[in-house]
C-alpha cells in the first residue's frame, strides 16, 4: 500500500512516498482506509523536530505523519467488535505517540481513536474535525461557571471573543459556540477574512488592523466577554486584559516556541480571572472525551461544516503531494489543508 513515511526530521522534502506492507491491526485496533488526511500546523512542527527538538534528528522506527483523518473501517484486531467493519468513521491522534499516522492507505488505529462518521457527513469533514473542533471545545469549557458540554444552549447568555476567526481552530470555536447559542465577536486581518468568519457564523467581526479592538468590543459587550479563544496572546495580551468580563477565562491553543507574554497581575486579580494553556495531547483525558462526545452530536445535528460557505476554505493535494501540502501549512495557508489519499 501507499504511505507517506520520514526518517530524518526536516523540510518537507523529507516526506517520501513508498510502497509500505500491510500489517493486520493488533489487539486493540482497527484498521482504517483512510480517505482523507488532515495536516496541521502540529504535523509540520513534529516534522521539524517538535519542541526540544532538531532538524536532521534520526527517526526510527519511519514515521507515517498525520494525527486526523475519515475513511473506512477495513478490519480489526483482537478485542474489537466486528461491527466495526464497513463504518464510516473519523480518527484523531492517530500518530501520538505512535509512528501509524493517516497519510496513508491502511492505517493501524487504537479503537478509542476512531469515532463514527454520519452518513450525512463527508470525509473532508471528518478530517477536518479533529484537531481543531476538539481544541476549540476545551477552550470553551473551561470557564468554572460555564458548562462542561457544548451543545444548543449550553453558552446562551455568554460572549465569546475568538482571536484570529478565519484561523481553523477559530472557525471551530465560531461554529460551536454558535451552536451553544453564544454572542460571538472574532478580530480578523481584513475584509476577506471578515467574510469567513461571518461565514462561519460570528454575530460581530472587528477588523484590528483597521479598528480599535477594545473600544470595539466594549460597544458590542460592555459587561466583558466570558472566553477569550486566542491565537497569539504574546501579542494580544493586553487586549484580553481590557475586554475580559469578572471571572472570565483567556484560552490559548497557540504560540511558538520563542514566544514569551508579560501580564497584568492585578487587573486580572481584581477579574479572578484565568489564564489557561491549551494543547490537545496533554489536556486531561475527561476532557477528550467530552469533546468527541459533543462533536458527535454536532455532526448527527448538522450543526458543523466545512468548505467557503461555512468560513473555511478547502485546499486538496493528491498523497504523492504531501510535502507540498505541508509546506501550504506551514505557510500559514487559510482554510483547511487536506491530503486526498483515496481521489
Amino acid at each position: 500500500m501507499r504511505a507517506i513515511v520520514y526518517t530524518r526530521t526536516g523540510d518537507p522534502d523529507v516526506l517520501t512516498l513508498i510502497d509500505k506492507p500491510e500489517t493486520p491491526p493488533g489487539p486493540g485496533e482497527v484498521q482504517v482506509r483512510i480517505h482523507r488526511s488532515g495536516v496541521n500546523p502540529t504535523d509540520w512542527k513534529t516534522r521539524r523536530g517538535g519542541v526540544g527538538g532538531t532538524s536532521g534528528g534520526t527517526v526510527d522506527p519511519p514515521q507515517v505523519p498525520g494525527q486526523d483523518g475519515a475513511g473506512v473501517v477495513e478490519a480489526v484486531g483482537a478485542g474489537v467488535s466486528p461491527d466495526w467493519i464497513g463504518r464510516r468513521v473519523w480518527v484523531w491522534e492517530a500518530a501520538a505517540g505512535r509512528p501509524e499516522g493517516t497519510l496513508q492507505e491502511l492505517a493501524l488505529v487504537p479503537e478509542t481513536q476512531v469515532v463514527p462518521l454520519p452518513d450525512s457527513a463527508s470525509f473532508d469533514l471528518g478530517a477536518a474535525l479533529p484537531i481543531p473542533f476538539v481544541t476549540a471545545h476545551r477552550c470553551l469549557t473551561l470557564d468554572e461557571n460555564g458548562p462542561q458540554v457544548i451543545g444548543p444552549g449550553a453558552l446562551q447568555g455568554r460572549t465569546v471573543l475568538v482571536a484570529g476567526g478565519a484561523g481553523a481552530v477559530g472557525n471551530a470555536a465560531i461554529q460551536l459556540a454558535r451552536w451553544a447559542d453564544a454572542t460571538v465577536i472574532a478580530t480578523v486581518s481584513g475584509p476577506e477574512k471578515a467574510q469567513l468568519a461571518v461565514a462561519a457564523g460570528a454575530d460581530h467581526v472587528v477588523d484590528y488592523r483597521r479598528q480599535d479592538v477594545v473600544a470595539e468590543v466594549r460597544k458590542l459587550a460592555p459587561h466583558g466577554v466570558n472566553t477569550v479563544v486566542e491565537v497569539s496572546v504574546s501579542q494580544n495580551a493586553a487586549i484580553d486584559a481590557a475586554v475580559l468580563a469578572p471571572h472570565g477565562v483567556v484560552a490559548i491553543y497557540a504560540g511558538n516556541a520563542d514566544d514569551q507574554v508579560t501580564l497584568p497581575v492585578r487587573s486580572s486579580m481584581v477579574q479572578n480571572a484565568r489564564w489557561q494553556f491549551v494543547l490537545l495531547y496533554t489536556e486531561p483525558h475527561g476532557a477528550k472525551v467530552r469533546a468527541v462526545r459533543d462533536l458527535t452530536a454536532a455532526l448527527e445535528a448538522g450543526a458543523v461544516r466545512v468548505g467557503q460557505d461555512a468560513g473555511v476554505p478547502l485546499h486538496h493535494f493528491d498523497l504523492a503531494d504531501a510535502a507540498a501540502a505541508h509546506q501550504a501549512v506551514e505557510d500559514g495557508a487559510v482554510g483547511k489543508v487536506l491530503v486526498d489519499v483515496l481521489p
